[in-house]
């Protein structure tokens, strides 16, 4: 088995500042990113939130290849420092020896490039994985051309493959308005920029500039349904709200469109983090759970380091990503220390350089926002959309504690089920709600289910959002094929034998 001195996952502005800050120090870095990930990956809305909105030109893997290393100059600028860059390469799990397992020779990755996969050891590991979109339902959003604002970043930017002519921005801070800016700057009509608030957030001279361009604002909106034909959205009907959140008779509006850009919020990819045991808190200004970490960057874990976004991510940061390159800057020269490649004292004086880069950020609490959020779509649009698209679990069934659909199995003791009559046995968990209901269970593994799942159950079972537990997380983090997994063939023997193995025990033993 292969084994590395450093491995960076992540090639955004932290991962490629901490590759190049340890290679730089000495230390011998292997830089891993998932970009560009393949079309049916896209299609599955796996890792961002993609709304099937993309060109014919991502099945060109060399195509995009060639644009993912030309729009990230940073990369260039890792490779002349002697890291090892692997590009369209997931890390779908983390591994080490704990009190239930002590048969590993130590820690290790398990990587894939959608066509094989295969284990590599490392002595040090600086996640820097970057966030996911915070994913709203509303009636329509299934359709071809609603999707996450790092999936459309994604595909404007490092893909530029982002197949949409008029767009409707779902959120006005810095996220919302950056990613209508982007939009315009490629070609692309933005219709509308609309918040459930009463004034926009974000960026003053951004929004500014959007306005000046033509886009209208709507505040104290939300959405009511994204309408069009089977498969694509062709308009969004808006509607005004009051103080209570609740629709105005009235005041509907229908905008055209064919994309509505969920740009509410972002979430920190905290996966592999989660499977390597690393201590997390709750920091709604951060993005709800975080690893903790030290003043290095430095995780509960001695051998495992995080930065950018994955650390927690905030509104300052979308517009600043210096923010993000300042903590791969500081995990990569902890990381070298911690290796024997630098002293301490060349340490310090490499962080007390950072620090004088320093940003000055000052991060709001979030989910008070995703809770209206939520609270005007379940208004507008009722609790028959969907929660978790992927298992098509509604919102009142997931309220409900509902069996799967297609299990067609009624009782009297599930009719009388629900979050409410769960709270007797003890508080909300929705491990067991998952369990129950198959939420968050699907091909996306819950990333665009799993925060709006917590806000529902908070929201119902009256338990503030941060005494909701996070769900757990479990190998493979990305949906992979059984030939990818494990790519050999079956043995002559077991091919020859199939049907033995299937015989009864009784049958067997006579």
């Amino acid at each position: 088995m292969v084994s590395k001195q450093l491995v960076v996952v992540g090639a955004g502005a932290a991962g490629t500042a901490a590759a190049i800050a340890a290679a730089q120090a000495g230390v011998q870095v292997t830089l891993i990113d998932e970009n560009p990930i393949s079309e049916s990956m896209l299609g599955l809305d796996v890792p961002q939130f993609f709304g099937k909105r993309f060109s014919d030109t991502v099945s060109n893997r060399d195509v995009m290849l060639e644009r993912v290393a030309a729009t990230n100059g940073a990369l260039s600028a890792a490779k002349a420092a002697g890291v090892d860059v692997q590009l369209g390469t997931c890390v779908w799990g983390a591994f080490r020896n704990t009190d239930t397992s002590r048969a590993l020779d130590g820690p290790q990755l398990g990587l894939s490039d959608y066509k094989r996969s295969w284990v590599i050891k490392y002595d040090r590991l600086i996640v820097a994985a970057g966030s996911r979109d915070l994913s709203m339902s509303f009636a329509g959003s299934n359709l071809v051309g609603a999707m996450g604002a790092n999936g459309a970043h994604a595909l404007l930017s490092q893909y530029q493959a982002l197949n949409a002519r008029r767009m409707v921005v779902l959120g006005s801070g810095n996220l919302g308005l950056n990613t209508a800016r982007m939009a315009l700057n490629c070609g692309i009509e933005v219709a509308a920029i609309v918040d459930v608030s009463s004034s926009a957030r974000g960026d003053e001279a951004l929004l500014a500039g959007l306005l000046e361009e033509g886009v209208e604002l709507y505040t104290s909106h939300t959405v009511k349904v994204a309408a069009g034909n089977d498969a694509e959205i062709e308009s969004v009907v808006l509607v005004e709200i009051d103080d209570q959140y609740e629709p105005i008779d009235g005041s509907e509006k229908a905008v055209a469109a064919d994309t509505v850009c969920v740009a509410i919020g972002l979430v920190p990819n905290i996966e592999l983090l989660s499977l390597l045991g690393c201590n997390t808190t709750f920091k709604s200004e951060l993005g709800g759970y975080v690893p903790s970490h030290d003043e290095w960057m430095r995780t509960s874990d001695d051998t495992v380091f995080v930065a950018g976004d994955a650390a927690g991510v905030h509104d300052d940061m979308i517009l600043n990503p210096e923010i993000a390159r300042n903590q791969g800057r500081l995990a990569g020269i902890a990381a070298a220390k911690s290796l024997g490649a630098i002293d301490r004292e060349q340490s310090l004086a490499r962080r007390s350089e950072i620090q004088a880069r320093e940003v000055t950020a000052s991060p709001t609490e979030a989910h008070s926002t995703w809770m209206q959020w939520l609270q005007s779509l379940v208004n507008a649009g009722g609790l028959e959309v969907n929660a978790c698209e992927c298992e098509k679990v509604t919102r009142a069934e997931l309220i409900d504690l509902e069996p799967p659909r297609y299990l067609d199995w009624q009782s009297e003791q599930m009719g009388n089920r629900s979050v409410q009559t769960q709270l007797l046995d003890g508080p909300v968990n929705p491990d067991q709600v998952r369990r129950l209901t198959r939420v968050g269970m699907g091909h996306c593994q819950g990333r665009r289910c799993l925060e709006q799942v917590s806000l529902l159950l908070a929201a119902e079972s009256g338990t503030d959002i941060a005494e909701i537990p996070q769900m757990s997380i479990r190998p493979p983090v990305r949906p992979l094929s059984l030939s990818v997994m494990w790519p050999h063939d079956e043995t002559e023997q077991m091919r020859e034998n199939w049907v033995k193995w299937f015989i009864p025990v009784s049958r067997v033993l006579g």
